[in-house]
């Protein structure tokens, strides 16, 4: 994460002032529920200690000056007249935010903020829900406003859905919101139900990034939401009160599978065992079994293989030649696919040798350097006032 006097710094570059708030949301990672939110199910996050800060202070009128850091571009705009700028793509978050808090009856007011991150753009890591997540923090603080946990997660979802136009899920702003170091979290996507499961202690999170661009995700991603409607839609005369794959069962998937074609079979089917291997990596983690959380992590990876067909090559492999390896438990693509990054529970005192192995056989296989990133499981945002550091 940004130190706050790194980004107050730059907050008083830009505007030549002081930054009366600093606020700070981190990425996150998923551990094992992959494509399981869309279908009301279960997933595994983890805050991370990196992500988004915002530095800011108030205006006296309704204006809002925004300054990103790592683009060195300043944009401004109204509170009242809140619209996207395919010119300006970066502060439309920041301005979905304003957009979703104004239609919730907060009045806001006018500000100069600083945005800055340590997070890899593209890579799944959940940059814009942290950007998002803080955003929220600070417009409240400087307007005086508060929102309930839930109404802010909400938020932040629907300035992604509906003024960004990207339809992500609840999971990456509950993480960035509602992170706790040394601990996942658990979802229950629908009722928003959730509960942390500690990380065993001196196990780190390694995440190698392959490198591919996601560049079929998008449409992929659509596809298979489709089919898993198509699901339900065979499957509901047959099995009452079916709304979502979430309320399949195993055995009624095994009895009516027979009502499926092959395709949708296996979108099924990686989506009823998926719900519940988070169930079973969370009770593995909380009894230290951890040769139980690796062979779940890595079902879960030759399901989203074999079954979901969202993986690539260069994902098998880094899940491949990590999980040969000492003091590795677990590793699995993350993320919707097609590109993008694994997750690694690793031994703390395997890291540095693990990276190493990995990445000189990747290297070696694909002609690629893999992004190599050690994260812990870090708290949710926060915001900084003076000297008093609160969670919302």
């Amino acid at each position: 994460m940004i130190a706050t006097d790194e980004v107050k710094s730059v907050f008083a570059r830009a505007f030549g002032a002081e930054a009366d708030i600093v606020a700070a949301a981190p990425g996150r990672v998923n551990l094992i529920g992959e494509h399981t939110d869309y279908n009301q199910g279960f997933v595994l996050p983890a805050a991370i200690n990196r992500g988004t800060t915002l530095a800011g202070s108030l205006r006296g009128d309704r204006r809002v000056e925004l300054y990103a850091a790592s683009h060195a571009e300043k944009t401004d705009f109204s509170l009242e007249d809140l619209r996207p700028d395919p010119s300006c793509r970066w502060a439309d978050y920041f301005k979905g935010v304003a957009d979703r808090l104004q239609k919730g009856g907060i009045a806001l007011k006018g500000c100069r903020a600083v945005i800055a991150g340590d997070l890899p753009q593209g890579a799944g890591l959940g940059s814009s829900a942290s950007l998002e997540v803080a955003a929220a923090f600070l417009l409240l603080e400087l307007s005086g406003a508060s929102i309930p946990d839930v109404e802010l997660i909400r938020t932040a979802q629907a300035a992604e859905n509906e003024f960004v136009g990207v339809q992500c899920g609840i999971m990456d702003p509950f993480a960035s919101h509602l992170g706790k170091a040394g601990h996942a979290l658990l979802l229950d996507c629908r009722s928003l139900e959730h509960r942390w499961a500690p990380i065993p202690r001196g196990l780190k999170i390694l995440v190698f990034d392959s490198g591919v661009k996601r560049t079929l995700a998008g449409s992929a991603y659509n596809e298979r939401r489709s089919q898993c409607g198509e699901v339900v839609q065979r499957l509901s005369k047959a099995v009452p009160g079916l709304r979502s794959l979430r309320d399949l069962s195993r055995c009624d998937f095994e009895q009516h599978q027979g009502l499926l074609d092959p395709v949708l079979l296996k979108r099924c089917r990686h989506v009823v065992c998926e719900n519940q291997r988070v169930l079973d990596l969370e009770a593995a983690l909380r009894d230290h079994r951890l040769e139980r959380a690796k062979a779940l992590m890595e079902e879960s990876h030759a399901s989203l293989r074999d079954d979901y067909e969202v993986s690539c090559a260069e994902l098998d492999l880094l899940a491949r030649e990590a999980g040969k390896l000492p003091g590795v438990f677990g590793s699995r693509m993350t993320g919707a696919g097609f590109g993008g990054c694994t997750v690694n529970l690793v031994a703390e005192e395997s890291v540095g040798e693990v990276a190493r192995a990995v990445e000189a056989a990747y290297e070696k296989r694909t002609g690629r350097k893999a992004e190599i990133y050690v994260f812990d499981a870090s708290d949710g945002a926060k915001f900084l006032k003076g000297n008093l550091v609160s969670n919302s």
